[in-house]
């Protein structure tokens, strides 16, 4: 369902020279999985969701969704997926169904499926009470309820999260989480990048620890432990990264 093979992004500056974002990744995810890319802020998390949605191009290597290229097939590639971020935008002078309508017509979905499709997910996503309420007017988790419905109208096989419960509260988070799940159990594809290791844990059926561009270690969570002789996530993400850092610095000292 996703591809990604040595995937690079580099970025050149006239100050720093070559700066290196994603440094030559490689994972696959399959349909009714939950892969999650678990590392701080500035690992490459963002940069990686950016190339696979075709809004960034890659400097490097491959990646597929559903067996379409990025790079060479991106319009069949976006009907392909949904993305979800943790600042995606909804417009203060439209509704919650307004919203949600109007990228369904965007994505070409005539008006009585559409309308079908919309019933279904408002209430499955217990987004009645948004549905005649302006942007300007919801909260912070209902924004992010719209956006989730905006991004599954179109029924996509893969959907990308990129730090969606950032910001939100416990409950809106958890109930998050639970629809997240959901679509897992749906059969859909789902990319989920997070900083977080209880939802890495509760969630992700697949991690793989970013850091610094790079992929340290990706396997299910037993096999990590089993690799790594840990049985806790967090002491086996913060071992990895003083690994790294510590092999960096030696590598530095050569040079």
């Amino acid at each position: 369902m996703i591809h990604v093979h040595e995937l690079t992004k580099h970025y050149d500056d006239l100050k720093r020279g070559r700066l290196v974002a994603v440094d030559r990744i490689s994972f696959h995810a399959d349909p009714g999985q939950i892969y999650g890319l678990l590392g701080p802020n500035g690992a490459g998390k963002t940069t990686t969701l950016r190339m696979l949605s075709t809004v960034l191009r890659p400097t490097g290597g491959s990646a597929s969704i559903n067996g379409f290229d990025v790079t060479d097939e991106p319009d069949r590639v976006r009907r392909e997926i949904g993305f979800v971020s943790n600042n995606t935008a909804v417009y203060d002078r439209m509704t919650g169904w307004e919203m949600v309508e109007y990228f369904g017509r965007l994505h070409g979905i005539a008006d009585d499926e559409l309308h079908a499709r919309m019933d279904e997910l408002f209430d499955r996503l217990k987004m009645n009470d948004t549905r005649d309420r302006l942007g300007a007017k919801m909260s912070t988790g209902m924004k992010q309820k719209v956006s989730i419905a905006r991004a599954l109208i179109h029924d996509p096989p893969v959907l990308v999260f990129d730090e969606p419960t950032a910001g939100l509260d416990v409950l809106v988070a958890r109930a998050l989480m639970q629809t997240i799940a959901e679509l897992r159990d749906h059969g859909k594809c789902v990319l989920f990048s997070t900083h977080i290791m209880s939802e890495a844990q509760k969630l992700c059926d697949r991690v793989a620890i970013i850091y610094q561009g790079r992929i340290l270690a990706d396997g299910t969570l037993p096999e990590l432990y089993a690799e790594y002789n840990e049985d806790d996530l967090e002491e086996l993400f913060f071992r990895l990264i003083t690994d790294y850092d510590a092999r960096q610095q030696t590598e530095d000292l050569c040079v």
